[in-house]
């Protein structure tokens, strides 16, 4: 394991596990830079044992690992606990892209990357996790047999708990707040993940796995609907 990277003032802790030496040095000092404190692992198993031990605000993933590949560690660790995931693939590589989105992961950025594109998604990954709520927010979404808690980050269908990742909690209470508006996903992208550009099936994805957390029937879906030729809207 490579030692801590520790910046003089720490806005949150980001835990890499990538096992290119190179790729994860230039990450690792970009972020530092940034004023994250930074830990970096060349294993997947051993990435998964240190983020569940020492919980970190969020995980730099690679999905090409020894021992533990990334689409694993990614699952495995979504099922214990809502940490931001960013997985790492390969150029070209849609179905790789899609199986991490599906497994829980935040956003993924395709190598060869920029690290100040890969700082940017952090940060951006980031502040969406932590923002605050405003005064002028509702704590509480409700439209039929669905109840959100804003302030508890809780989603309840028919008064049952339901398991949502970080992201797509953000999405769905997202769309809550604007009812019977339709977005286009380049919005939803900037308004839920803060990217002003990027690959909208990001957004594909985590509207069809909220739909199979929350809808009766996710084929033909009672609240988050597909606005034909723009996007989706949420039906109160």
């Amino acid at each position: 394991m490579a030692p801590v990277l520790d910046a003089p003032s720490v806005a949150a802790r980001v835990l890499i596990v990538e096992d290119d030496p190179n790729v994860a040095e230039v990450v690792a000092r970009y972020l530092v830079r940034e004023g994250y404190e930074v830990e970096v692992v060349s294993d997947g198993a051993e990435g998964l044992e240190r983020a569940l031990a020492d919980l970190p605000d969020l995980v730099v993933l690679d999905l090409m690992l020894p021992s533990m590949g990334g689409l694993e560690v990614c699952r495995r660790l979504r099922a214990a606990v809502p940490v931001p995931v960013i997985m790492l693939t390969a150029r070209g590589e849609e179905a790789d892209r899609i199986s991490g989105l599906e497994m829980g992961a935040d956003d993924y950025v395709a190598k060869p990357f920029s690290p100040r594109e890969l700082t940017a998604r952090v940060k951006a990954v980031l502040r969406r996790a932590v923002s605050p709520l405003s005064p002028q927010e509702p704590a509480h979404l409700h439209a039929g047999e669905l109840d959100v808690d804003v302030v508890a980050h809780e989603a309840r269908v028919r008064g049952e708990l339901v398991a949502l990742t970080a992201k797509e909690f953000d999405l769905l209470a997202h769309l809550m707040r604007n009812p019977r508006r339709a977005f286009r996903r380049e919005e939803l992208l900037e308004d839920v993940w803060g990217f002003s550009y990027g690959d909208t099936s990001t957004v594909t994805v985590h509207i069809r796995r909220l739909r199979e957390k929350v809808e009766a029937d996710p084929s033909s879906p009672r609240y988050v609907c597909t606005v034909w030729g723009v996007g989706y809207r949420f039906e109160p």
